[in-house]
């Protein structure tokens, strides 16, 4: 899909913004906070899908790794309108959007910055890399070599960057949406595990269906040559204090005892299923429970329910088996494995809502 060229604006007196989301969440996030930010993201997804056809559910992926503090990864082929749909979610999220382009001879430097000397006062001054962004986009990051992926770890797990000995804290919200073309491999290095795992969502838009593709050659066909129909002015929904918040109270979603062990049960078990020769983390665990609270505030809840975690099983944990040989050899992909996994353990019964079964964990 084309791009379309946008800008985003600050957002206008009135808009939605922190004065609107002014709540004490310290303690525990009631109800109507949860449907408030939930209506928020109703707002964004309805501007975003003013410019994407279809995708829905790798839109609401990107939103859950955002609001759960993490990054995703997207693998699919090219045309599909990645690019498209994360630069009109930075708009429509009042956030800034970099883009960076993954090539074989993007050194580490050109992501994070550099000093650079001014003759003038005899000093260097830090000049940032395009990481320095709220939202942003690396291009085919299969690409870049190990050294310049390494350059993304320390971003994607600290939130910061160390350049001429000195570290800098990056802006908050921070989120990397990383693509690679999983049908061209020449000229490739692939993502180590220790990389994979940083990404808490893997993801695939995919083709579109025939209704939606119609429509994208309806919706775009007054393009220009270049792929753009002129610059395209839109407005935000909110701001980056807004989504802090959001984040906060995706951190109080109330996560009960039983769903907190079958969301346990489901990572050990891909631990000792055949055909794994390495199975999920801890780590998984925690970032399983994390896309499942942004899940449950998506869809306007104070609490998860196993259906949140069913769900996210696949995204979130799928890229980071390890299959054996034989696996390989039979052409079993790991989300194959992760729903196999998932359909042997029997969902609980969350019986109620937390204002009635205990207090937020």
């Amino acid at each position: 899909m084309a791009n379309r060229e946008e800008r985003s604006p600050a957002p206008a007196p009135g808009s939605v913004g922190v004065s609107t989301v002014s709540h004490d969440l310290s303690t525990a996030l009631s109800a109507d906070d949860a449907k408030r930010f939930s209506s928020l993201v109703d707002k964004v997804r309805s501007d975003v899908q003013t410019v994407i056809v279809g995708a829905t559910d790798t839109l609401d992926l990107a939103l859950i790794a955002l609001l759960a503090g993490g990054h995703m990864l997207v693998e699919d082929v090219p045309g599909t309108g990645k690019t498209t749909m994360m630069k009109a979610l930075a708009v429509a999220l009042g956030c800034s959007f970099n883009r960076i382009q993954g090539t074989p001879d993007l050194l580490p430097t050109d992501v994070s910055g550099v000093s650079v000397y001014n003759p003038t006062n005899g000093n260097f001054t830090f000049r940032p890399g395009p990481i320095f962004g709220q939202v942003v986009l690396v291009d085919e990051i299969n690409r870049a070599t190990p050294r310049t992926q390494a350059a993304f770890l320390e971003a994607m797990a600290e939130g910061q960057v160390s350049a001429d000995g000195e570290t800098r804290q990056l802006p908050q919200p921070f989120l990397v949406l990383a693509t690679q073309n999983p049908i061209e491999l020449e000229g490739t290095f692939p993502l180590p595990e220790a990389q994979l795992d940083r990404f808490l969502i893997r993801a695939s838009m995919g083709y579109p269906n025939r209704e939606d593709e119609v429509e994208i050659v309806r919706r775009f066909a007054g393009e220009n040559l270049s792929g753009h129909r002129g610059t395209s002015v839109r407005s935000a929904h909110m701001d980056s204090e807004t989504v802090l918040e959001m984040q906060a109270a995706t951190r109080l979603v109330h996560v009960g005892d039983v769903v907190a062990v079958y969301a346990t049960d489901i990572v050990r078990a891909t631990r000792r299923t055949p055909g794994v020769e390495f199975g999920a983390s801890p780590r998984a665990t925690v970032g399983l429970v994390r896309a499942a609270r942004a899940r449950a505030l998506l869809a306007g809840r104070s609490y998860v329910l196993p259906d949140d975690i069913q769900s996210l099983a696949g995204p979130v944990l799928a890229h980071r088996l390890v299959v054996d040989d034989e696996s390989r050899l039979r052409q079993v992909s790991p989300s194959s494995i992760i729903q196999r996994v998932v359909t042997g353990i029997e969902a609980p019964v969350e019986p109620t809502a937390p204002e009635k079964s205990g207090a937020n964990r």
